[in-house]
């Protein structure tokens, strides 16, 4: 039995050893001079494979979509993911956040010794091959563009595991949607996820602040319920807007807001370690000749980017109010105007619907073709999650099809 893998990132590796070691022949075809790159960029600094957090925290992480990832993750979840690098050589440790990563904090040395094992157990590469959807003249065969020309391709099965469609230098760029809808795959719209946002600065903020990190602070956003999300951590102020880990974790609630509104508003406790009562008794004591802004450091620890982002939002007499103003450092509000775009985002939300697979993660309209990965209908923050569940999707994948040619009449 043949199964031909287009994609060579976790998803796709993970499903090409599954599928070699339930015997099938596979073929692994990427659109790369080489696989797993967008895998490199997530450990330049610090490849996190997977979190420590108790298994059910684990599944709430993926929101919406808990009921199609919870059976992935049942056989390959966080605590496998760590005992199969161990078995590829490579010790992991888990980090003061929870967060799980190599002993030597680099994706390269794993990846390495990934591909010599593939390679080792019979899984064949080819790089340079761009998918391109189906021979016109030939159904059933696949097509794909390469250095020599176009060239058809025909296997028992295929497994798609093609990313989403952010980082499209890296190959992930999405060009697989139009192909398979033009099939009848149902496919939600792809949207950036775990991405930035535009604020729209004024010239002086950008021109002083762009690039500072803002540390020690907690965003918070409220949804239409009513419903509360807080995360604390840190984000940078860039040209455009705001980014990084405390955005990231909450940019799905954000995203959705934009969309629906127009507009999306966070509030930044810049303060998080000392509450409202407190900092307003702290404000409120006399500054004698100091300026305001040594006032605002020395009582409240407000100076550099935190102290601009006040003098940003706050009119100027908001700033002779000490109960006014104290009450902004814990909760001022921050317009959002727009995502970042689709091929800024750290992944995709959006994809292939899980309502059009079955539990293989087979295409229901499609016999014999899987899908797996970034490119199916979900996401994830960062922290792993996005990891351990493309290698689990990727295993699924892979027995699914070995499994699926295995029972099917023809053979």
């Amino acid at each position: 039995m043949k199964i031909a893998i287009i994609g060579g990132g976790p998803a796709g590796l993970m499903a090409a050893e599954a599928a070699r070691g339930a015997g099938a022949q596979v073929d692994l075809y990427d659109a790369m001079a080489s696989v797993g790159r967008k895998f490199l960029l997530a450990g330049k600094g610090g490849l996190n494979l997977t979190h420590s957090e108790p298994i059910e925290s684990f599944l709430a992480r993926y929101g919406a979509r808990r009921a199609q990832i919870a059976p992935l993750l049942a056989s390959f979840g966080p605590k496998e993911l760590r005992a199969w690098a161990k078995g590829l050589g490579v010790e992991t440790f888990v980090g003061t956040s929870g967060r799980v990563f190599p002993s030597d904090l680099k994706a390269a040395p794993l990846l390495r010794a990934w591909l010599r094992r593939l390679r080792q157990a019979g899984v064949t590469f080819h790089v340079r091959h761009r998918w391109r959807g189906w021979d016109e003249q030939d159904p059933g065969a696949l097509r794909f563009d390469t250095p020599q020309g176009p060239r058809p391709v025909k296997a028992d099965a295929v497994i798609l595991a093609l990313g989403g469609g952010s980082w499209p230098t890296l190959g992930s760029d999405g060009a697989w949607a139009p192909l398979l809808a033009g099939r009848g795959v149902p496919i939600a719209p792809l949207r950036p996820a775990n991405c930035g946002f535009d604020v729209g600065w004024t010239d002086h903020f950008r021109a002083k602040f762009a690039g500072h990190p803002v540390k020690s602070v907690a965003v918070i956003v409220s949804d239409a319920e009513g419903s509360e999300r807080r995360q604390q951590g840190e984000f940078v102020v860039t040209e455009t807007g705001i980014e990084g880990g405390a955005i990231y974790a909450l940019s799905a609630r954000v995203r959705d807001a934009i969309q629906a509104e127009g507009t999306a508003t966070i509030r930044l406790d810049l303060t998080p370690d000392r509450d409202l009562p407190r900092l307003i008794e702290d404000l409120s004591q006399p500054r004698g000749k100091r300026s305001l802004a040594k006032h605002l450091q020395n009582r409240a620890g407000i100076a550099g980017v935190k102290a601009g982002l006040l003098r940003e939002v706050l009119p100027k007499e908001a700033f002779a109010d000490q109960a006014r103003l104290a009450a902004a450092i814990k909760a001022l509000p921050l317009r959002l105007i727009a995502a970042r775009p689709l091929e800024e985002a750290i992944s995709t939300a959006g994809g292939v619907a899980f309502d059009a697979l079955d539990e293989r993660l087979m295409v229901r309209s499609l016999p014999g073709v899987f899908c797996a990965g970034e490119m199916l209908d979900w996401e994830a923050p960062t922290g792993g999650y996005l990891l351990t569940a493309c290698f689990a999707c990727g295993r699924v994948a892979g027995v699914g099809a070995a499994t699926w040619i295995s029972s099917s009449p023809h053979r």
